[in-house]
């Protein structure tokens, strides 16, 4: 039964509605979030804003209070399901390492069956250019691609992502190039609610204060409700409106949290910086790009011819049809030569030679014999161009595929590791 991209996803997502939605692997904090800002609200609407629709003229215009209210909080929840439920920008992992990054290096080889064969190199970083200046990025070793610029992973998702800026655990999901506008508009509108809140709980105790002709205390004391959503509103301004402050710096400047965090000290020049306006215009009047996964398409399967060394017996028969060394090729695809078929005839020969001592001859020398057995079924040299089936997930440990390790012992080229750069 075909299975749709979401049911194999490799990363630590969570999907609903069959693929249509995608959270992250910490969703349940949604629903914290959700209480945090929907219970309030309810109370301020109750305890409230119910006392204040007939204290404006004319008679019902404190209705609007109310509506403005409910507006607004339902505005709120649809950019938290916007920031949440959507793709932020993940980039789709390879099948196998880009192969044509490969590259061998002679002065470095490994004597394997009596020959020297070059070291394979594989380049950890490269170089891209932005505005005209050189960016360095990274190999990923779990997504197997180059990260483009101001690509990270992210470690909770166990994803690429595509202008990361950080893993939001209040919305459960990374923000990245595909949701940070409605994170920001979500971040902001919920700073504005918190003010809305505050500003109409403190009228209403002045309302109290002048019906009652009492202190600011004794109108504390009939409305409490009113005082719990000064404090929690006052409280919540601290952390979402200085999160606004902040944001609204990285979009002026054209920086994600990642990059100021981690590049802060550099002093470096931030090539993506193209001046305060047009950063602007770059975050919120640009067309958000479309995801670069469609979860809900069929996966396509791979046919995945794994190489397999051929026995004695059918290399026999090979030999009596056609060019045995040919057909091993194209069983194992890896464009090497191996050992000349006349080598498994001689071990033939030398079992032949076994059988015949056993009766007549003197005792034979048994090392002699392991040693011509040994050179004889010494292991096909493996080049590093495999198949991708043969392809391991981590660069530095790729792995030949089981069926050849059963028949015969392969030495592994490792991967090329450079010494460490920065990079952006």
């Amino acid at each position: 039964m075909a299975k749709r991209v979401f049911e194999v996803w490799k990363g630590s997502n969570k999907f609903i509605l069959a693929g249509r939605l995608i959270f992250g692997p910490d969703a349940r904090s949604l629903i914290v979030t959700l209480l945090l800002i929907i219970v309030p609200v309810i109370i301020f609407c109750v305890f409230v804003v119910r006392h204040l629709r007939h204290e404006f003229s004319p008679d019902n215009a404190g209705y609007a209070i109310l509506v403005v209210a409910i507006i607004f909080t339902i505005y709120v929840l649809v950019l938290l399901f916007l920031t949440s439920a959507r793709d932020p920008g993940i980039i789709p992992r390879n099948s196998h390492p880009p192969e044509e990054e490969f590259r061998y290096d002679s002065s470095v080889s490994a004597e394997v069956g009596g020959r020297q064969t070059p070291s394979l190199q594989f380049p950890r970083t490269k170089e891209f250019m932005v505005n005209g200046i050189p960016v360095r990025v990274k190999y990923c070793d779990t997504c197997m691609l180059y990260r483009p610029p101001r690509c990270s992973h992210c470690s909770i998702c166990n994803n690429c992502v595509d202008r990361f800026d950080h893993h939001c655990p209040w919305v459960g999901q990374c923000i990245g190039l595909r949701n940070y506008r409605y994170f920001f508009m979500f971040v902001s509108s919920s700073t504005l609610l918190c003010i809305y809140v505050f500003s109409i709980s403190a009228l209403y105790i002045k309302v109290l204060m002048d019906d009652y002709h009492s202190t600011v205390w004794k109108a504390m004391k009939e409305s409490p409700a009113s005082v719990i959503l000064m404090a929690y509103s006052f409280i919540s301004l601290w952390f979402v409106g200085g999160l606004t402050g902040f944001h609204l710096y990285l979009i002026g400047t054209n920086q994600t949290t990642y990059e100021n965090f981690r590049y802060r000290a550099d002093s470096r020049i931030n090539v993506y910086n193209r001046g305060c306006f047009d950063n602007f215009l770059e975050v919120f009047c640009t067309k958000v790009k479309p995801s670069r996964n469609n979860f809900r398409a069929f996966v396509e399967e791979e046919v995945q011819q794994r190489p397999t060394l051929p026995s004695t017996q059918e290399t026999d028969v090979e030999d009596s049809v056609g060019d045995p060394r040919s057909k091993v090729e194209d069983d194992l695809d890896i464009g090497e030569d191996i050992l000349k078929i006349s080598q498994r005839r001689n071990v033939e020969e030398i079992d032949e030679d076994i059988c015949s001592r056993g009766s007549n001859a003197p005792p034979h020398n048994t090392s002699e014999v392991d040693l011509a057995l040994s050179s004889d079924h010494r292991a096909p040299t493996i080049r590093s161009d495999t198949r991708h089936s043969s392809w391991g997930r981590r660069s530095g440990s790729w792995e030949i595929a089981p069926e050849i390790l059963a028949n015969s012992t392969v030495t592994e080229s490792r991967a090329f590791t450079t010494p460490k750069e920065p990079y952006q």
